[in-house]
C-alpha cells in the first residue's frame, strides 16, 4: 500500500464541490479522443475571441491548473498552500510568442515576481522557460555552432542579458531561480548559458539551478561532465530533476530528420534514468542541491528513503520535492506534513494567454499512464470517506 493514500491530508483545503467538479475534468481528460476535439475547440474559440469562451475556461481547467490572472489573485491560493507547509513557484505561463517586445515584456514580469517575493517563504523559487526570453531557432544555431550574422549575434545577447538581469537580482535578493528545460534541439544552448550563470552567481550556494529531463539519453552524463567544470571552476550546481514533456514531438523529429532518437526506448528506461539521477544528487550533495519534480509516488519514496540512509533532516536545505498545482496533492500535502520541503508550480496568467500550458496540461494527463486514473480514484476516496462509506 502507498504511503501517499491519505485522502483527507490531501484534500482537506477542498470543498465537496471542488473536488466533484476536479473529478468531473479529469474524468473527461481521460478519454484522449475527447480531450483532443475539447482542447483543439478551446484553443479556437478562446484565440478567436467567442464570448464566454474565457468565463469556460476560467471556470474549468483554469480554476483546477492555475492560481489566478495575476500575481496578486494568486498569492490566496500562496497563502492557503503555505498554511500547511507548501511553497508556490509563480509559473508565468505564456507560451508560444517570439517578439522581441514580448521577451522583454516577459523578462521584466520574472524581474517583478522576484521583487514580489523577496522576503517571503512562501515563494522559494522564481522559474522561467530558456523561450520565454528568445526564440527557439536562435538557441538552435548557437547550440550547432553555426556562424551568425550580425543580427543574430545581436539577438543572442540579448537573450544573454535577459538572462543575467534575472539571475542577478535573484542572487542579490538571495531568490533560487530554476530555468526549465525544454526541446533537445535548443537544449545545448540553454544548458550552456545556464552553466555561465551558475559560475557566476553560484560561488557560494546553488542561486541558478537548472532542469535535467531524465527521459533523455545522456542526461547522466551531462551531469557528470558538469559537476567535474563545477569542481574545477568553483561553483555549486542546482538541478531540477523531472522525467520530460515532448516525448512524441521529440521522436516524430528525429525520425523526419533522420537522427537517432533522444528520447530513453521505454518508460521502465526513463524510470531507471530517473532513479539514477536521484542517486547521482545523493552521492554529490556536497557540491549539488536537488529539486525532485515529479508525480511518481515510487521516485518520491525513494528520495525519502536515501535521505533517510544519510540520516538527513527531512527539511535539509540541499533536497527539495515539486509537483504542478492541481495534481498530485496526496503526495505534496504528505510531504509537508513530514516537514519535507515541497513546493507546487503555480501557473498564472491572463486566460487567454494560458490556454496553451492549460491543453497541454491535459494532453499530458492523458499521456501520462495511470496518472489521470490515480486522481479520480483518490478524489471518489476522499468523498466516500466524507460520505462516511
Amino acid at each position: 500500500m502507498s504511503i501517499f493514500n491519505n485522502t483527507q491530508l490531501a484534500f482537506a483545503d477542498k470543498t465537496d464541490a471542488q473536488l466533484k467538479k476536479a473529478y468531473w475534468m479529469f474524468k473527461l481528460i481521460e478519454q484522449p479522443a475527447l480531450t483532443k476535439i475539447g482542447t483543439n475547440i478551446l484553443n479556437f474559440t478562446v484565440h478567436h475571441n467567442f464570448p464566454f469562451a474565457g468565463d469556460v475556461v476560467k471556470a474549468t481547467l483554469f480554476e483546477q491548473f492555475c492560481g489566478g490572472e495575476t500575481r496578486e489573485e494568486s498569492m490566496q491560493v500562496v497563502t492557503q498552500m503555505f498554511r500547511r507547509g507548501v511553497g508556490s513557484i509563480f509559473d508565468y505561463s505564456i507560451e508560444g510568442k517570439e517578439e522581441e517586445a514580448v521577451f522583454d515584456s516577459v523578462c521584466n514580469e520574472i524581474k517583478d515576481i522576484i521583487r514580489f517575493s523577496v522576503g517571503n517563504p512562501a515563494i522559494p523559487f522564481i522559474v522561467f522557460k530558456p523561450t520565454a526570453f528568445g526564440r527557439i531557432d536562435i538557441y538552435e544555431e548557437i547550440g550547432k555552432g553555426t556562424e551568425l550574422t550580425s543580427s543574430q549575434k545581436e539577438e543572442w545577447e540579448r537573450v544573454v542579458k535577459r538572462f543575467d538581469e534575472v539571475c542577478r537580482l535573484c542572487f542579490e535578493n538571495d531568490k533560487k531561480v530554476m530555468i526549465d528545460a525544454e526541446e533537445t534541439w535548443m537544449q545545448d544552448a540553454a544548458d550552456h548559458l545556464v552553466e555561465e550563470m551558475m559560475q557566476k552567481y553560484n560561488r557560494e550556494k546553488p542561486i541558478v539551478w537548472n532542469t535535467i529531463q531524465m527521459y533523455r539519453t545522456g542526461r547522466l552524463e551531462y551531469m557528470q561532465a558538469n559537476l567535474q567544470r563545477a569542481k574545477e571552476k568553483g561553483y555549486f550546481i542546482g538541478y531540477k530533476i523531472v522525467r520530460g514533456a515532448y516525448m512524441e514531438k521529440e521522436r516524430e523529429r528525429a525520425a523526419a530528420n533522420g537522427y537517432p532518437d533522444p528520447i530513453q526506448p521505454t518508460k521502465d528506461a526513463s524510470d531507471k534514468n530517473y532513479n539514477s539521477g536521484i542517486d547521482f544528487v545523493m552521492d554529490n550533495l556536497d557540491s549539488v542541491s536537488g529539486f525532485f519534480g515529479t508525480h511518481n509516488e515510487k521516485s518520491s519514496e525513494l528520495v525519502m528513503d536515501k535521505m533517510k540512509a544519510k540520516g538527513l533532516e527531512n527539511s535539509d536545505e540541499r533536497i527539495y520535492f515539486g509537483q504542478l498545482y492541481g495534481m498530485s496533492d496526496n503526495i505534496t500535502f504528505y510531504l509537508a506534513d513530514k516537514k519535507y520541503n515541497v513546493a507546487k508550480y503555480l501557473p498564472y496568467g491572463p486566460v487567454k494567454d494560458v490556454v496553451p500550458y492549460l491543453t497541454r496540461r491535459a494532453q499530458e494527463n492523458t499521456s501520462v499512464k495511470g496518472q489521470t486514473g490515480r486522481e479520480l480514484g483518490l478524489i471518489q476516496k476522499e468523498l466516500d470517506r466524507r460520505k462516511g462509506k
